[in-house]
């Protein structure tokens, strides 16, 4: 099968690695993504059971600067955070929706569960509606989500912004290892294990923390 990484990376090599805000707000690079999760060149071996969810760098970087242009993500710290949570729960971004062991209605990026999923849709004021009358129905406030990116990416931005308390948010600016522990264990409820530190540790590299 053809690669396509080799043409993507030669044309993202003027792209500096730690791009600053833009004078329009927060601007992430496709070259940046792919120091994070360099899987996302091509979607050319996307596997069969996950048809339409696969995104590639240059596809993810727009949608990811608009949504922390959104929620106001600023802080390069909190940045890197949410890109190497969404980075390693989509499996670099192959999947918005939960298949193992395929729980209904769980995904986006963040594979949010759920309950958290029927509150981010109901703060869009674009689907508010569209999601209040299927609230019972998993699955398609799910749908609501996934087939917007600038949703589909921007739920981890909205989590952090919206359910982490302000003492993580602030250790988490800090940059430190165990302010990322702390949103890790204490805001998204799971294990801060060596799989989740490495997309962690290299999102910080992307963008200069």
């Amino acid at each position: 099968m053809k690669s396509f990484a080799l043409p993507l990376l030669l044309s993202l090599g003027t792209l500096a690695l730690a791009s600053p805000c833009s004078p329009h707000g927060v601007t992430i690079t496709p070259q940046q993504i792919l120091h994070v999760a360099p899987n996302t060149t091509t979607c050319a071996d996307a596997p069969a059971n996950a048809v339409g969810e696969c995104a590639t760098a240059i596809q993810a970087a727009p949608a990811l600067s608009t949504a922390f242009t959104k929620y106001a993500l600023t802080s390069k710290a909190e940045q890197a955070a949410v890109l190497g949570l969404i980075a390693f729960e989509s499996g670099e971004f192959m999947y918005n929706r939960n298949h193992y062991p395929g729980v209904p209605g769980q995904g986006t990026r963040n594979m949010q569960s759920p309950a958290f999923n029927a509150e981010y849709a109901s703060s869009i004021p674009a689907i508010k509606e569209q999601a209040k009358a299927v609230k019972d129905d998993p699955d398609a406030v799910l749908d609501l989500l996934v087939a917007v990116p600038e949703y589909d990416f921007g739920s981890g931005a909205w989590f952090l912004t919206t359910q982490c308390e302000e003492p993580i948010r602030t250790a988490l600016q800090s940059g430190s290892e165990e302010g990322w522990k702390g949103f890790i264990v204490e805001c998204v409820g799971t294990e801060a294990n060596d799989a989740r530190r490495g997309y962690w540790v290299s999102a910080k590299e992307a963008l200069g923390v």
